[in-house]
Formats: C-alpha cells, structure tokens, sequence
C-alpha cells in the first residue's frame, strides 16, 4: 500500500495542451495506485499569488496526501524545487519555492522539515528544464507516494529560508477601509482581503469607491436578499467579504479584477463621495 494515495494538483497549464495529462500519466507510470485530484489548472498564467490563494482556499479541503502546486514563471533558473512537510507528516507540498506554497505552510502551522529536490534518483534530469511539473515535481510527488522519505529527495533546507508569500493588507485611515480585490471566481464575484468584523463600525449601507467611480452596497445575507441589480456585501463560502450581484458578475459592472482596490466609507447621502488618492497597501510577509 502507498504512504499517500492522493496526489492534489494545480497548476497554470490551462487544458488546451498536453502538459496536465503528462503529469498525470507520469505520477501513475511511478505510482499506479495513486489518484491524483485536479484542483484547477486554470490559474492565469505565470500568476504566482492566485495560484497560492488558491491553494489556501483549497487547502482545509484537500485529502491529505501530496500537494503538486506548479505556477513557476522562473522555470529553469536557479529557484530551488522544494518539497515540504505539514502536519505532522499527514501532507507534503511540492513546488517552486517561489511563495506558491508559502501562505498554505504558514496555514498549517509551519513547516515540518524542508527539502530541496535534486536527487537524481527521484527526477527525470538534472539539468534545468522547462517542464519541471513533468521533470521533478510529478516524480517527487510520485516517489513520496511510494513510501521514500522526505529527505531522499535532496538536502535539508531551513523553513525559515522559504520565498514568503506577499498577502495584502487592509488599512483603515479617516474613518475609511482600505482594501485589495483579492480573487474574482467563475460567477463574477469579487472576493476582497476583508474580514467580516472589519465592517463592523459601518451601517448596513456602504460607499465603495474605486478607481472608476463609487457604488453604492448593501450587507446582505444572501444573494437572494439583494434586489435587481443592487450592490451586495457578503460573507462568501471563504469567510471574507465579497463583492456580488444576484445573478451576474458584480466584477464586470463595477470594472475589478484581481489587485483592484476598493475603499469602503460610511454612506451619506448627503455628502458626495470622497476624491480617493490610489495608494500602495502594505503587504505581509508569511
């Protein structure tokens, strides 16, 4: 019987070429009992920080087991693979050590031990490549599967080395909520690096200001409790503050995107809104 019989995969390799099949075909070809579950491979291309809150959103879902997260715009250069071990050995995240996997350690409490993969007895070459997913992460991945150790795989390497992950946060500043547009899913809504208790000094009634203008939202329970095309404020599935419409793509009325920034401001109906200055919001290293 495998150590681990699920491999969880995400990727930016999109469907449309070979590359996910590959992968597959290569972690069965090594370890036949193996199941492996695509998370999605639809990340946009080369996006380091959607690939990793992808994965956070994912994580507390996942089978354990290993974790394959390739979104490694550095391919080829000296970044390290790395595998890492979480929970007390119940998974193990395999990737670039370029932050992809970063916020899903930190998640988990930490880092077990961490390894650099270069033993050319558990990947396809040594040399720098452009296919690493096929190359090195899908063997790793396959290999730990199969029962070796973690540290077959390469030397030991210092958690605390890790490339972290860049998470935004909010800023209060005269009364206003500064915040970032963290993800816009399939149905157009705009989820945003708010917590729901960071809402609480304001009315039920909002002022959202953005780039293009401002909006006037409503907190709301469900999508259901909003009226034809009104602004809603809800707590999505995530347990963050979303941006939505009922039955469309609030990110398509209002013009966001991921990185969009949105000020929350109390509403008077009185007093036109606030000229907004963009601004830079911090980030957190994990």
């Amino acid at each position: 019987m495998p150590r681990y019989d699920t491999v969880s995969f995400l990727s930016d390799y999109g469907r449309v070429d070979e590359f996910v099949g590959v992968v597959h075909s290569v972690i069965r070809s090594i370890a036949p009992e193996v199941r492996v579950i695509d998370i999605t491979h639809d990340i946009p291309v080369y996006d380091v920080r959607a690939g990793g809150l992808a994965l956070v959103r994912a994580a507390n879902y996942l089978a354990p087991g290993v974790v394959v997260a390739v979104i490694d715009p550095t391919v080829g250069t000296p970044r390290r693979p790395i595998a890492v071990e979480i929970g007390g050995g119940s998974s193990v995240l395999v990737g670039p050590d370029n932050g992809v996997l970063a916020a899903v350690v930190q998640l988990c409490g930490g880092a077990d031990r961490a390894v650099e993969i270069v033993n050319p007895d558990y990947r396809f070459t040594t040399e720098p490549g452009t296919f690493d997913g096929r190359d090195v992460f899908a063997p790793a991945a396959a290999h730990l599967c199969n029962g070796v150790d973690l540290s077959e795989l390469g030397p030991a390497i210092d958690p605390i080395s890790l490339f972290p992950a860049m998470i935004p946060l909010t800023r209060e500043e005269e009364g206003r909520l500064h915040a970032e547009v963290l993800w816009v899913d399939h149905y157009g809504n705009a989820q945003l690096n708010v917590d729901p208790d960071e809402l609480e000094t304001f009315d039920e009634t909002i002022r959202l200001v953005m780039d293009d203008g401002s909006r006037v939202a409503r907190r709301v329970g469900t999508f259901a409790d909003l009226d034809p095309n009104e602004i809603g404020l809800i707590v999505d599935s995530y347990g963050l503050v979303a941006i939505v419409l009922d039955k469309h793509s609030a990110a398509e009325e209002l013009g966001l995107s991921s990185t969009s920034a949105v000020t929350f401001e109390q509403f008077d109906e009185s007093r036109p809104p606030s000229t907004i200055t963009p601004v830079q919001l911090g980030q957190r290293r994990t």
